[in-house]
């Protein structure tokens, strides 16, 4: 993984965030107020996106700092994305609770990523 792979997922993550944020608010309106999940949805894109600009922040890291902390850190967020907003659109648009028990492991994902940052920082690093 390099800082353009990463940069470039970013960038089509963050793409990707404004359309579904798009889609549920226009298009599955009616199915999230039913469900009663419009909220959950709204979670889901607002940690994806969250998620996309730390990709893009990661990336730009990456050029100064070729960290294998950096490359667990990207992992780590696009599991996170997967795993918590994944499990938060589905549950969203199919109202299956059981799906709630998987939401915390991303969770985790995202700390894991962000404390793998903080790691990939030498005392020295130039930016």
């Amino acid at each position: 993984m390099d800082f353009v792979k990463t940069i470039k997922i970013a960038s089509v993550l963050g793409a990707i965030s404004v359309l579904i944020g798009a889609f549920g608010a226009h298009g599955l309106e009616e199915i999230l107020s039913n469900n009663g999940r419009l909220e959950t949805f709204e979670t889901a894109v607002r940690y994806q996106f969250y998620h996309a600009i730390a990709l893009l922040i990661v990336g730009l890291l990456m050029k100064f700092n070729e960290s294998k902390y950096l490359i667990w850190a990207v992992r780590l967020f696009l599991l996170g994305i997967l795993v918590f907003s994944g499990s938060l659109y589905a549950l969203s648009l199919t109202n299956y609770t059981g799906l709630g028990a998987i939401t915390p492991f991303g969770g985790l994902f995202f700390i894991l990523g962000w404390l793998a940052i903080y790691k990939s920082m030498k005392k020295k690093t130039a930016l």
